[in-house]
């Protein structure tokens, strides 16, 4: 009996413990959850099927779009500086939606060799080049694509300061192979025949096409001209070909570059390519050029063309006739080559040079386009207006 009545109040101890011990526990429960709003304690459901994994996760990655090329493409140029100024862009796209345009191109790398946005190739990041001018290019571009506006992006190629600057053993030289030559208004060039450059064109006309651009045009694919044609070499040409066969190496060497490229490419040609033969010294032949490139852009500013130009005491007072002849020519001689002419895209003259160019004097360079039997045009306004 003793045994029993000390176990029997050593029970009843235990009770009243575990009694006050459950009381407590949910009293700091209560107290702790009136202090944090409930959330204390949280529910993390099992890993299984349906189920949310409560680990971060990467975000997904941006769906870079591209618009198809226009049957007849209408547009105008926009520098890079005007495209990283939000207002002044602004303006432009409102032009371009509320007319007949239908297209814009971009500077990706102008004549001061600058890229104008940051770039993820390693081989572009290590030369330094790129600039961050145009600090939303991304959106920017995909915001032009749901307005559905083409966009190309323009590359000047041996016009190039920035590179010349730093590597000067791939600039035009002079004649004594060491200095490096400049034209008339002090521009340098890189030399035409190097593989370095080719490869460097390239590599920005790849990110270009990833970045967004549906379209890539090429300027500055030339030889220069306008200074001492008498004190000047060129690295890496082979002397037994002529310019021109030096330039067509050149297309080519791009165009097999860039085969698995889905953007087409255009290229900038001087305006008297449409009815010159030769090269005009600076390599540059029609029928050499075009089986390399979805599209052929002659600059045939009437401004350009020398007084007496097909008896034309100022041939920037003629823009009809001088645009309506390099478009007949240029047509009959793709034709003649077994191409299209089709393929011509002639950029046209919005600059006060030689004449005032006002609207009547656009209509009529346009309407000289449409008369030649071709329906697309570019504007070229250095000032963007």
């Amino acid at each position: 009996m003793a045994y029993r009545k000390k176990t029997g109040k050593n029970f009843t101890k235990k009770r009243i413990v575990f009694f006050f011990a459950t009381v407590l526990i949910f009293v700091i429960y209560f107290a702790v959850s009136f202090f944090y709003g409930g959330n204390f304690f949280e529910y993390i459901p099992p890993v299984s099927q349906g189920a949310d994994i409560a680990f971060p996760m990467e975000p997904p990655k941006k769906i870079i779009t591209h618009i198809k090329t226009p049957d007849a493409v209408k547009g105008v140029y926009m520098t890079s500086w005007v495209a990283s100024t939000r207002n002044f862009r602004k303006e432009l796209v409102e032009l371009i939606k509320n007319t007949e345009l239908n297209s814009v191109i971009i500077d990706v790398k102008d004549y001061t060799g600058k890229i104008a946005f940051e770039v993820s190739d390693p081989e572009l990041k290590n030369i330094g080049s790129a600039e961050n001018r145009v600090n939303d290019i991304g959106d920017f571009l995909e915001s032009l694509h749901k307005e559905n506006i083409y966009v190309i992006g323009r590359i000047a190629v041996f016009q190039d300061p920035y590179l010349v600057g730093k590597r000067p053993d791939l600039a035009v030289k002079k004649a004594d192979g060491k200095t490096v030559w400049k034209d008339y208004k002090g521009a340098v060039w890189l030399s035409p025949c190097s593989r370095e450059v080719w490869d460097y064109a390239i590599n920005i006309a790849k990110e270009s096409q990833a970045i967004g651009f549906d379209e890539i045009n090429f300027d500055y694919i030339r030889f220069p001209s306008d200074g001492n044609m008498k004190d000047i070499s060129y690295p890496f040409c082979e002397k037994e070909k002529t310019k021109a066969d030096s330039l067509e190496k050149f297309f080519a060497y791009l165009k097999d570059g860039l085969s698995g490229l889905k953007a087409p490419l255009s290229a900038d040609l001087f305006g008297m390519t449409t009815v010159n033969t030769d090269d005009l010294n600076i390599g540059q032949v029609l029928e050499k050029a075009e089986p390399y490139f979805d599209f052929i852009m002659p600059m045939v500013y009437p401004g350009h063309y020398p007084k007496g130009y097909n008896g034309y005491v100022n041939p920037a007072a003629r823009p009809y006739e001088i645009i309506k002849l390099g478009m007949d020519t240029a047509s009959k001689r793709l034709l003649a080559a077994s191409s299209t002419p089709s393929k011509l895209r002639p950029w046209l003259q919005d600059f006060d040079l030689g004449a005032v160019y006002d609207a009547d004097m656009i209509r009529k360079q346009k309407q000289a386009v449409y008369d030649a039997g071709l329906s697309s045009w570019f504007l070229w306004s250095p000032s963007n207006k």
